[in-house]
């Protein structure tokens, strides 16, 4: 079962409050059904998983930085792959819970066209962020972005900043193919996953 709730807020500076406050506003988002709509998603009945057909697909953003292992990293770098893109923070309860879900579906899947990818956002300090996968034996690069800036980059109508975890996945030619709000289990992720990669 999806653990649907969103995560309390940590304590902000004065920049990261603007920059979320203005992702808000540029992307739409609320806990009404207006994300649906902006960004083509049809969430299915019971669930807080959404798809978008092949031909009501938008292109991803390319996010970029640096890694929690300090490498450069970039969606693009991916483009013939199907990525699986987890928003994720440490202070975040149900983040934590789906890590080890996410790592397994990564391990069952690392051989075949796939690449995983986080966004670590709002934490202020990467040590917390870096603390979070070693505990949770998490293996896949997530891009460090304290303030959010890589999350303005969405589509409107793509994300809810109420909502972390967020799970995305993109499709072999970059556009966003389904998408979960809250902690999702493993059997969850892999119906997310899977679709997407049995695409040719």
């Amino acid at each position: 079962m999806a653990v649907h709730e969103p995560c309390p807020r940590p304590r902000r500076t004065a920049l990261t409050a603007a920059v979320l406050a203005a992702a808000v506003l540029l992307t739409g988002c609320s806990t009404g059904g207006s994300a649906d709509t902006g960004a083509h998603f049809v969430t299915e009945k019971g669930t807080s998983i959404g798809r978008a057909g092949a031909a009501e697909r938008r292109g991803a953003p390319d996010v970029s930085g640096r890694t929690l292992g300090e490498s450069p990293a970039k969606l693009s770098d991916y483009r013939g792959k199907v990525v699986v893109l987890n928003i994720w923070g440490s202070w975040c309860g149900p983040c934590r819970t789906e890590a080890g879900s996410l790592e397994r579906l990564w391990q069952a899947n690392r051989d075949k066209d796939v690449q995983f990818l986080g966004i670590n956002t709002r934490d202020q300090d990467i040590v917390n962020a870096q603390q979070f996968e070693q505990e949770r034996g998490v293996t896949f690069p997530s891009i460090f972005d304290p303030a959010g800036t890589q999350l303005l980059k969405f589509p409107p109508g793509t994300l809810d900043a109420q909502f972390l975890p967020t799970t995305l996945v993109v499709d072999r030619q970059g556009r966003l193919a389904a998408r979960a709000f809250g902690g999702q289990s493993y059997d969850a992720l892999e119906s997310m996953l899977q679709p997407v990669l049995a695409e040719r």
